[in-house]
């Protein structure tokens, strides 16, 4: 039986967001959040980024257009190369998301007892868990390999970059001395890059 590099990709997403959902039984309790408002501001964008990286729910119009046709050549090498690019990302926001551990929360908040955690994936960038969501997407992008795919990339991108400026607001209010020293030490999402 073949690999199907699809399916596998798939399974990487799933044993994430199986693991997101499990681990958050055992988060702190929340002393203060972002608002519903702030919130659905990333929200809605991620859902829509994707929606269109998957194309769940896409008009049956699209599906014939340029926007579902492909933009990379379909060889063994490139689904391989994606596949490969989504598991490194899946693993490296795992890595991040399990030393994080119960500070951890879906929303931009700040914890009962919250600790600021540098070590780990977070010696590298301040905000690993999307370092690894972006490159698990991107590696998802090239393996699905359809135009409509960038384009909710950059969308994600583009929510992400708003989350984590309220995320930096809530944790320069919570850590006044420690975090801004943590910020000049350690990039956001590429490590000694970006």
């Amino acid at each position: 039986m073949a690999f199907n590099v699809l399916a596998a990709v798939g399974t990487c997403w799933m044993a994430l967001g199986i693991l997101w959902l499990v681990s958050a039984f055992f988060s702190k309790p929340t002393e203060r959040s972002q608002s519903i408002g702030d919130r659905a501001l990333h929200v809605v964008p991620i859902v829509l980024g994707g929606l269109l990286i998957s194309g769940f729910l896409l008009p049956e119009s699209w599906l014939d257009s340029w926007i579902d046709s492909r933009f990379l050549p379909y060889t063994a090498a490139v689904q391989y190369f994606g596949f490969a690019i989504t598991a490194a990302g899946v693993l490296f926001a795992a890595w991040a998301r399990l030393t994080l551990g119960s500070n951890w929360s879906a929303r931009a908040t700040v914890k009962a007892d919250h600790e600021l955690i540098v070590r780990g994936p977070y010696s590298l960038a301040r905000h690993p868990i999307y370092t690894g969501l972006l490159l698990a997407l991107a590696g998802t992008v090239i393996e699905i390999d359809r135009w409509r795919c960038p384009l909710g990339f950059a969308i994600i991108v583009c929510a992400f970059a708003l989350k984590m400026r309220q995320e930096e607001r809530l944790m320069l209010e919570a850590f006044p001395r420690e975090y801004p020293d943590y910020r000049r030490r350690v990039k956001a999402l590429v490590p000694y890059v970006f």
